[in-house]
């Protein structure tokens, strides 16, 4: 691993302390009840073994698998020479089996349901569940969510099944004691102990619609997708991400809160492909010290309304540009990717209230949650015609599609669904996400618009796009 931020595909207080122990043999004190510190050497002696040996039964080993056929070497086709070779030509096997590690956590007994992180189970056609106890079982894939990094497998044979409960990461605070648990290394099961380190953590560059949970409980690779665990025995969040300079902990790791685990498994229950969130309908932009001086705040937090989309829910919602959102429902959003974690785990069907600054004076505006869109049929087409874009799959652009590729967009454009591995496109270098807004200076409006212009033989295709809000135009041979 290089030094930064690591997906894997990747004090001690008494009080915790005790509560590892009193787990097994007095209730948890109610919440809001004051921390305490370590009075007495024998509270500092306590275990949090009763703690571990509840839970681990809920945690498990995630293995990955998906076979890989070589291509045929040429000469295979020559009897002498397979008579000295055999099949596999140059004693190279036709095929290779491609494998992955990771952890996970049973969430539901009754349905079979494990949680782990999506880049675990990744392009893998089989996967199985390992058990503290030994046992092995297959699970299908229930539900990816690349954008969360979550993915939700399912588990036929339920009978013996333990799980652990999703907290409340909204009760959690800087400072509490959390356990890690998971297979680091391919080891076997593990139990590290830290304390949160940090909360609301944003710019990780892991996933998106995210708001991590930092600790110093030691994460490494192949921990991906166990849980961080509370002395409740509570999942507070997914292990997923770890700052490092040589690919092993170094104390800085991250964990994708149980807020938003929550909201991938219930869509996983309800039988949905992808999760559904609420759609703002409205990009939003970092405040500036200078923007923040010029309005009177003493910091800069919040979130600038830049532009919305017209008949979406932050415009019915009477949102205007210019606008700073500085809390969700009284919960402080410090900037976009803050605000997007809050509003994306409120439940689709009521309402949140935004608190915004508006011409010096705070203003609350109510914001129904309902889902994007699907304003027109995607119709997606797989471009095979030769050409630059040969490889692409292009689909018409929706509010929902848009939701789905994590792009910001009004209704209209054809945009990059999928990019065939090794394809003349994909070695130009277009990405997912790309909008294709003219070929040769026509305007293209649809899937089959852009099917259609490719069927001609060109000397030169100029390719206009537009990637995270920039417009890009090159021009590429025929």
């Amino acid at each position: 691993m290089t030094e930064g931020f690591v997906g894997y595909r990747r004090g001690l207080a008494a009080a915790a302390f005790a509560c590892a122990l009193g787990a097994a043999v007095a209730p948890w004190p109610a919440l809001g009840q004051v921390r305490q510190v370590p009075e007495s050497r024998e509270q500092i002696s306590l275990s949090f073994a009763p703690l571990v040996k509840r839970t681990q039964a809920a945690v498990v080993n995630v293995y990955g698998a998906r076979v890989e056929k070589r291509p045929q070497n040429p000469f295979m086709d020559d009897p002498f020479f397979r008579r000295f070779f055999g099949d596999g030509g140059f004693g190279v096997p036709r095929e290779r089996v491609q494998r992955s590690l990771g952890s996970g956590v049973v969430v539901d007994t009754g349905a079979g349901l494990v949680v782990t992180n999506n880049h675990v189970i990744e392009n893998m056609s089989e996967v199985k569940v390992a058990f503290a106890d030994k046992r092995e079982v297959e699970a299908t894939i229930l539900l990816r969510d690349p954008r969360t990094d979550l993915a939700v497998l399912k588990i036929a044979d339920t009978k013996n099944l333990s799980a652990m409960e999703l907290a409340d990461t909204d009760e959690l605070q800087v400072g509490d004691i959390v356990l890690a648990m998971g297979n680091p290394f391919g080891v076997g099961q593990t139990v590290t102990q830290g304390i949160v380190s940090a909360l609301a953590r944003t710019q990780i560059g892991v996933g998106d619609a995210q708001s991590f949970i930092q600790t110093d409980a030691a994460i490494n690779p192949g921990n991906s997708g166990g849980p961080l665990i509370d002395m409740r025995g509570r999942v507070v969040g997914i292990n997923t991400a770890i700052y490092s300079r040589s690919g092993g902990s170094v104390g800085i790791g991250f964990a994708i809160p149980a807020a938003m685990v929550r909201l991938v498994v219930d869509s996983a229950k309800a039988g949905a492909k992808t999760v559904r969130r609420p759609w703002f309908g409205a990009r939003l932009q970092s405040l500036t010290s200078d923007v923040a001086d010029g309005l009177g705040l003493d910091r800069p937090a919040g979130s600038v309304v830049a532009s919305i989309v017209e008949k979406g829910p932050a415009d019915q919602a009477g949102l205007r540009r210019s606008d700073v959102i500085l809390t969700v429902d009284g919960l402080a959003v410090d900037d976009p990717e803050a605000f997007g974690y809050r509003f994306a785990t409120r439940p689709i069907g009521g309402s949140t209230v935004l608190v915004v600054l508006r011409s010096g004076k705070k203003v609350e505006i109510p914001v129904r949650l309902v889902a994007a869109p699907e304003t027109r049929p995607r119709d997606t087409v797989k471009l095979t015609s030769r050409s630059p874009l040969s490889g692409l799959t292009v689909a018409n652009l929706s509010p929902a599609l848009a939701e789905e590729l994590s792009i910001e967009t009004g209704n209209e454009g054809v945009v990059v669904s999928e990019i065939e591995e090794g394809s003349t496109a994909a070695n130009i270098g277009f990405q997912k996400g790309d909008i294709i807004m003219a070929l040769n200076g026509e305007r293209m409006t649809s899937s089959r618009e852009v099917e259609t212009i490719l069927k001609d033989r060109k000397r030169a295709w100029e390719v206009t796009i537009t990637r995270n809000g920039q417009t890009i135009t090159s021009v590429f041979p025929g």
